[in-house]
């Protein structure tokens, strides 16, 4: 069987879990292997050079991108992930894109068709886009201060007016960062690397171009003696939870109903700003009502007693294992609470200023997250503030369309 983590790579980086989800994708071995990518970062922050993992910083851009030369026809093409489609949707010409696409999406693709192939790029890479021409304001103030900016999802990315960086960006006809190499025969068959190689790429003032990897020149994200100490401790009780609760973990995760209903109930607390702490008690409410809405639409008594019996089943079983769905919510705390205390120390070093853009102004904010490498064996976990980038990715609307 597939670990999650292998099946980000041989099914293509279309998606990545939180890291702390790995509670619910795979039982106690994707807890273990989410601890053991949480102790490698925390070996890096601690200085140790020989760490085999690598951090990206996650960029918030959108639309994804694919560009590059199709195995198949040798010819460049720009995709979506529609290329991964049963049929898939790739664009050689403006009129395959508009035969695939519309709106703001078909418009960026086409600027991406005209610019991308500039970069002589080799094989496939993936990657976000970060702007067009159109969506770069000049002289924008904040707090005083005049940037260059762009949004091309949910956060402002602000570079100082006049600064050589801005110049870059106020000159390119394209922003992208990417972030997966491809390669293979066909692109049924292709296989995915966090190691696009974008310092080889072609130089052209048309396209603004960026890898996503984390690069710390002033030293500021190494842990002190005293973190070390409280990342290191937090990390033992993480496996201690995970020792107590192992085989739980593993007979829920075959449950597809619950873990499904588990993920949604942890959406609903992210949106809510996660003022209220996730709890067996106020998940069973949260199935009960559920369940009992979906019951109450039904037309006849013989649907009705169907689903009654199957609520009953299953809230019978929740009740029954109630201590362990605690000590299981514990455990998916925990690992969120050492991601955001990686998280946090990353954090302080950016060189392009972040923030969101509220009605009374823009507020700053942090990247929307990073993501884990292991240099070794290929495999990666995304590590993102759910509380802060999530709740704000929920409710603040997009410039593009999907």
């Amino acid at each position: 069987m597939k670990t999650f983590s292998n099946y980000i790579f041989e099914a293509k980086n279309t998606h990545m879990e939180h890291i702390e989800d790995s509670v619910w994708n795979e039982g106690s071995a994707g807890v273990e292997t989410a601890l053991s990518f949480l102790s490698s970062v925390t070996e890096m922050l601690v200085g140790h050079s020989t760490s085999k993992i690598n951090v990206t910083v996650k960029w918030d851009g959108a639309p994804a991108v694919f560009a590059g030369i199709h195995p198949e026809t040798r010819k460049f093409f720009v995709a979506t992930k529609s290329l991964f489609n049963v049929n898939p949707k790739v664009n050689y010409t403006n009129a395959d894109i508009d035969n695939n696409h519309d709106g703001n999406l078909a418009n960026k693709l086409k600027v991406a068709l005209k610019y991308l192939g500039k970069l002589g790029i080799r094989g496939i890479l993936q990657g976000d886009i970060m702007f067009t021409k159109d969506d770069v304001s000049t002289n924008q103030k904040i707090d005083g201060e005049k940037y260059t900016t762009f949004r091309p999802n949910t956060i402002t990315y602000a570079i100082p007016s006049g600064s050589d960086a801005a110049a870059e960006v106020e000159n390119a006809k394209i922003g992208v960062v990417w972030h997966t190499s491809y390669s293979g025969k066909t692109i049924k068959d292709l296989k995915a690397a966090f190691n696009p190689q974008v310092n080889k790429l072609a130089k052209t003032r048309d396209v603004w171009s960026k890898d996503a990897d984390f690069k710390d020149t002033t030293g500021t994200s190494t842990f002190t003696k005293t973190e070390t100490t409280t990342i290191t401790k937090m990390i033992s009780d993480a496996k201690s939870l995970l020792s107590s609760s192992s085989k739980f973990i593993d007979e829920i995760a075959t449950k597809k109903q619950i873990i499904s209903e588990l993920k949604i109930y942890g959406n609903i607390l992210v949106r809510q700003g996660g003022e209220r702490g996730a709890s067996a008690e106020d998940f069973i409410t949260h199935i009960d009502t559920k369940m009992q809405t979906s019951i109450d639409s039904l037309k006849t008594d013989k649907n009705k007693l169907r689903k009654t019996l199957h609520k009953n089943e299953l809230l019978a079983y929740l009740r029954k294992n109630y201590k362990q769905i605690n000590k299981v919510f514990a455990l998916h705390s925990a690992l969120a609470n050492i991601k955001l205390f990686i998280i946090k120390k990353l954090e302080q070093v950016k060189d392009i200023g972040t923030f969101i853009k509220t009605d009374d102004g823009f507020k700053v904010t942090s990247p929307e997250g990073f993501v884990a490498v292991d240099r070794l064996t290929n495999k990666a976990l995304k590590l993102v503030n759910r509380l802060e980038f999530s709740k704000a990715n929920f409710n603040v609307s997009k410039n593009w369309d999907k």
